[in-house]
């Protein structure tokens, strides 16, 4: 629980919160929270790769992108409450209708995008006669925008024990569920994306702790301002969904069919290949929380500084140790968690490694640049990664496999250079602790 006071007669206190140490700590709990959600996450993911063949593998993890990627979609929620959060904090208050109006944009807008797989044409291609699918990907992706907004007030008022459970109770039902449901002998491709679902719900059992943090009677700003910003985010978010766990998605809309079973295997590669975000993703967690609280003072700016630059030098030096890495034993790893049909190179693994470090870094630097208020650099770093991209795949020569992999690589590197400018050029010091200061 923060702790009402007067941030101007206690500076002191304002700023110890944020000490090393303190950071340290939230982000130890969040991390292992992650690990231990995430390590649940491959265990859905290898256990039902063992159940379908890689055919059938690529349609669930179409599914699993396109879900997913709605999450991924939606993290704007808990990135803008865990700041309003975090502000409210500052002022010794509550989250208010601001709070409520983000709330209500992101529920309408996964209701809008999570539809369009209901249209048979987009579902035939998705999910090849599938079409359940569609119904489960509607209802979970709903669920998922209370879920990350649920997790945006835990996050931003300190409340790490509860976000880090969060985390783990979602990711723990799953497999528990599928688990179950093998048992049974229902384990056909909709009952396990049912089960998938579940872990959707997780933000039931925390709905009491976070309503102590939110008063919708109190101001904020109006839906004229909350509203435009949130879709920009969205649509911001949507473009990073893209090219992370919805990028299976995107890749069996672009290609041609008739590759499903090196597809199957290049996306089996493609989970192993996104280990090195859980490096990053405790990080980012308590990024904009962490950003706001240090961009109060001269002192905290300048800290802020030097983990901005140390940090995304470190990650490109991660990221090309992680590619030589993943071409020497990657082929390996997959064919041992998956079994000796996920066939894949050792070079596809490399870029694959790559990508995925440059992209948690790109998340980094995105969330600065939403704790600064700035929607509109957040959108054009992700239209930039996005765009490329998707250029790659439906225009470079060559076979489905490569036109992914290479997608993967040219989008993260190019943003990275966008997003690093983007965030020097910002002003951090146009954060107001008052909603009705800003502009």
């Amino acid at each position: 629980m923060t702790t009402e006071h007067d941030p101007a007669a206690h500076p002191a206190q304002d700023e110890q919160p944020e000490s090393t140490e303190a950071v340290g700590r939230s982000v130890g709990r969040v991390g292992l929270a992650i690990l231990a959600g995430s390590a649940l996450g491959y265990a859905v993911l290898i256990l039902t790769g063992r159940l379908f063949n890689p055919a059938d593998y690529a349609i669930f993890m179409t599914f699993w992108g396109l879900l997913f990627g709605l999450g991924s979609a939606l993290s704007p929620l808990e990135q803008e409450l865990s700041r309003q959060s975090a502000l409210a904090g500052a002022r010794g208050t509550k989250v208010g209708a601001d709070g409520v109006t983000a709330l209500v944009t992101g529920l309408v807008a996964v209701a809008v995008v999570a539809a369009i797989p209901l249209i048979p044409a987009v579902n035939e291609r998705l999910f090849r006669g599938q079409h359940w699918l569609a119904v489960v990907v509607l209802v979970a992706g709903v669920a998922f925008a209370v879920q990350f907004a649920v997790r945006g007030v835990l996050v931003g008022t300190n409340e790490v024990g509860a976000y880090s459970w969060l985390i783990v109770v979602e990711s723990a039902v799953r497999p528990l569920v599928i688990v179950a449901l093998v048992l049974a002998a229902l384990d056909g491709m909709v009952s396990l994306a049912v089960a998938v679902a579940v872990g959707s719900f997780a933000w039931v059992l925390f709905t009491k702790r976070t309503r102590a943090h939110v008063d919708p009677a109190l101001p904020g700003d109006p839906p004229r301002v909350v509203v435009p910003r949130m879709l920009m985010l969205f649509t911001s978010s949507a473009l990073t969904a893209a090219v992370i766990t919805g990028y299976p998605a995107v890749v069996s809309l672009l290609v041609p069919p008739g590759d499903e079973d090196r597809l199957g295997t290049l996306f089996a590669a493609l989970a192993v290949a996104r280990v090195p975000l859980l490096l990053f993703s405790a990080v980012q967690a308590i990024a904009v929380p962490v950003v706001v609280r240090l961009s109060q003072s001269p002192d905290g700016l300048r800290r802020l500084r030097r983990l901005l630059v140390v940090g995304t030098v470190g990650a490109v030096a991660l990221a090309a140790l992680g590619g030589l890495v993943g071409l020497l034993i990657g082929p390996w790893v997959v064919s041992l968690l998956f079994g000796a049909d996920f066939v894949v190179a050792g070079w596809a693994v490399a870029g694959l490694v790559w990508s995925s470090v440059l992209i948690a870094v790109l998340q980094l630097l995105a969330a600065v640049l939403v704790a600064r208020v700035r929607p509109t650099q957040v959108l054009a770093v992700w239209a930039v990664v996005t765009t490329a991209a998707v250029l790659v795949v439906a225009l470079w020569p060559g076979d489905a496999v490569l036109k992914a992999v290479l997608g993967l690589v040219v989008g993260p590197t190019v943003g990275l250079l966008v997003a690093a400018a983007a965030v020097a050029k910002s002003d951090p010091r146009d954060m107001p602790v008052d909603p009705a200061a800003r502009p």
